[in-house]
């Protein structure tokens, strides 16, 4: 299919998509709701079925509600990346500077692929200030990608700002990467979503990125991304919620499992897993 074409359905499978989460998103779900409730914590979780078309969230007013991405930012980054080949792909390596990090796990050398999986902020920067500022801006606007506005701050706009997006919208955006209908071309997005991987078992895999947004208090966290079952099925996500300290981190996994056993997506053994 020629590139423009594809980018073309792209935009119209967008648009398609948001008419049919905006007349879905006003009606909260029951069984969402009472997971947060049950864990004491405050948040949303929107649910898109790619078969149905249905949209499940937990509070209609959050779900709309826009927020700093912080590390879920990092799936554009990459595509972006590999899109303009500033990156040469997922394996490339980024030579750690010698200079203390924030996390341990930092202070090495790491790939673009192994940066994902390890949230290495530093790496992206650098891959944003290979971007630049005029491609960024094209690419984030033609993916539509929460209120589109990153500033002058080259390598900071998704921890502080200007941009922000809603957990609708992140929904909506892993939904598209999830079937490969963002504009960037089908390897590049394959590329990315190999870089998601995340916990297999015999029924499902999910699929997706977390993020600390530390730029508001309290904080918030963030955990977006498409679970795929073994029948073929593929469900998109995103959670955010407020995090009051470090320690809390881990209900980000724990909240999106809880919710999908509640939607009955995944099985209920699946709530004692990392």
């Amino acid at each position: 299919m020629p590139a423009k074409l594809h980018r073309l359905l792209s935009v119209i499978g967008a648009c398609l998509l948001a008419l049919s989460a905006d007349a879905q998103a006003d009606t909260p779900d029951p069984e969402l709701a009472s997971v947060f409730s049950q864990a004491g914590s405050k948040g949303v979780f929107v649910l898109y079925d790619l078969q149905s078309k249905e949209l499940h969230v937990s509070d209609p007013q959050r779900a709309k509600q826009r927020f700093t991405p912080a590390s879920t930012f990092k799936m554009l980054n990459a595509l972006i990346a590999l899109q303009t080949g500033v990156v040469s792909g997922p394996e490339e390596i980024f030579r750690w500077d010698g200079q203390p990090r924030f996390i341990k796990s930092w202070e090495r050398d790491l790939s673009l692929r192994q940066a994902m999986a390890e949230s290495a902020v530093p790496v992206y920067q650098e891959v944003a200030r290979r971007i630049g500022q005029q491609r960024m801006q094209h690419f984030v606007t033609a993916t539509g990608f929460g209120n589109n506005a990153i500033g002058q701050a080259i390598d900071r706009f998704w921890l502080d700002g200007p941009l922000a997006i809603s957990a609708i919208e992140e929904a909506r955006f892993t939904a598209r990467l999830a079937q490969g209908q963002l504009p960037f071309d089908r390897a590049v997005q394959a590329d990315v979503r190999a870089m998601l991987a995340g916990e297999k078992t015999a029924d499902y895999q999910l699929f997706g990125k977390t993020g600390w947004a530390t730029n508001q208090q309290p904080t918030l966290g963030w955990y977006s991304g498409w679970v795929e079952r073994a029948d073929g099925q593929r469900f998109a996500f995103a959670l955010n919620m407020d995090i009051a300290s470090s320690a809390e981190l881990g209900k980000r996994q724990a909240l999106v499992k809880a919710a999908l056993i509640a939607l009955q997506i995944i099985p209920a053994q699946a709530a004692g897993a990392d």
